[in-house]
């Protein structure tokens, strides 16, 4: 793990949190390793108001080039490379979402649930509903994409805050 990452000031992260190159967290985001450890590997991103929290037997781990949009719950699960978390999802303890599989917005996926690769799964609770399309796995590698660049230009002070 390195220090190239993007915190924006008003997030908040406490204990066992470890995040690699070119991740970023976003506004009044919380990330709180208190029981367990937070794990978010090179190039993902934790977007506006998303929490993150664990349990004494439930790390989260965050694999490379994830998209965690606005709004979500993460709690002790698993969320592999290359994934997208649609705005104001929730995963619970245990879940995995595997690589490249999209979780469309407003989602639950449940304790221990296991969404395979590749899939568009939907619902509350989350279900699969069908492989994604050559287009739509281009589009996750590139919304991580753009956030890292995004982060970038935060970093360096591009969108001053107005007072």
């Amino acid at each position: 793990m390195t220090n190239d990452y993007f915190i924006a000031p008003s997030a908040d992260v406490y204990g066992d949190v470890r995040l690699a190159k070119d991740t970023s967290i976003w506004f009044q985001s919380v990330l709180r390793g208190d029981n367990n450890s937070i794990t978010i590997n090179a190039g993902s991103n934790v977007q506006d108001s998303t929490v993150i929290h664990v349990d004494k037997d439930a790390p989260v781990v965050i694999g490379e080039n994830v998209t965690i949009g606005h709004h979500c719950m993460l709690h002790g699960c698993k969320i592999e490379d290359g994934a997208l978390i649609g705005m104001s999802s929730t995963i619970l303890n245990r879940a995995t979402i595997g690589k490249n599989s999209l979780i469309g917005a407003g989602s639950l996926v449940t304790e221990g649930t296991e969404i395979p690769a590749n899939v568009l799964a939907f619902g509350r609770p989350a279900k699969v509903i069908r492989p994604l399309t050559r287009e739509e796995l281009r589009k996750n590698k590139e919304n991580a994409q753009h956030y890292v660049e995004r982060s970038k230009e935060f970093a360096a002070d591009q969108y001053p805050r107005l007072t």
